[in-house]
């Protein structure tokens, strides 16, 4: 079975829907904290396996021996760790054959990626056969409000002429997919992002060439981002998350483009102008 946790997420439907594409509905399996909303995937064939990442007990039966599974990383940060482990050691109990986990830029320095470094270093110990599926940023991480963003005529940051390597979920789900339904990826870590790196003022630009209307890129010191940002109703632990990552992508530590999701998905990323023009048109 190929066996996807956090399957009800953005990234988990993705991944769930290009195996569903590839192999039958019988040999897919999700591992999700709520049935009701898989209960669309199960009415497909799927098996549903309800989890608790903190409950370990209820991970018993998430996993067998010959499953390959991609461990979606959990939402909750500050409690990754723990969570992270859980299910890390369920699956080396049951003894599956391929254990894929989407973690964090190398190159990352950002309080976000410290679990995600903690959950590799479990995954190395386990001795589990694993792959390494380091996602870099997703270009939908500034393009999910992209109307609003042209109606207020400002792309805001704090990472100044910093570079980014995005691309969208799709393409970050069609490589995890490659992984599940591939060969010859044990032991291997992928730096995963985009084919191209651009500048906040450069999407500021292409919101405004798309849409016809003026967007300017304002730079700001963090302090002032943060408080942008908790003004607009993000939480304030959210918000200096984001806050942290534009420091990284300041010093440069998402602007890679080593190629490896080009050459997993067989195809080059989609590129920012595109994306642009398709969150436009939604």
């Amino acid at each position: 079975m190929y066996v996807v946790t956090g399957a009800t997420g953005q990234l988990g439907r993705l991944v769930v829907e290009g195996l569903l594409a590839a192999v039958p509905a019988s040999e897919v399996a999700v591992a999700v904290r709520s049935a009701g909303k898989a209960a669309d995937l199960a009415a497909r064939g799927v098996a549903v396996r309800v989890v608790d990442y903190d409950d370990p007990a209820s991970l018993a039966g998430a996993f067998a021996a010959g499953d390959r599974v991609l461990l979606i990383s959990g939402s909750e940060v500050g409690r990754r760790i723990p969570q992270h482990r859980a299910v890390v050691d369920a699956a080396r109990a049951a003894g599956v054959a391929l254990f894929a986990y989407t973690s964090a830029p190398g190159a990352a320095t950002f309080r976000l990626a410290d679990e995600h470094k903690a959950t590799e270093e479990l995954i190395r110990a386990s001795g589990l056969p694993s792959v390494l599926l380091r996602n870099g940023w997703y270009t939908e991480n500034y393009l999910g409000d992209a109307a609003g963003t042209v109606a207020r005529g400002v792309v805001l940051g704090s990472a100044g002429d910093g570079r980014v390597a995005t691309a969208p979920r799709k393409d970050y789900a069609d490589a995890a997919v490659a992984v599940l339904l591939g060969e010859g990826h044990e032991g291997r870590v992928y730096e995963l992002s985009g084919d191209a790196a651009w500048s906040l003022a450069e999407l500021a630009a292409e919101l405004a060439l798309v849409s016809g209307q003026p967007v300017a890129h304002q730079d700001v010191a963090p302090a002032e981002h943060l408080a942008a940002l908790v003004g607009a109703g993000l939480p304030e632990g959210f918000a200096e998350v984001l806050v942290d990552v534009d420091a990284g992508i300041a010093r440069g530590e998402l602007a890679g483009t080593p190629g490896d999701l080009a050459r997993l998905i067989g195809r080059p990323t989609v590129p920012l102008a595109e994306s642009v023009r398709a969150a436009l048109r939604a």
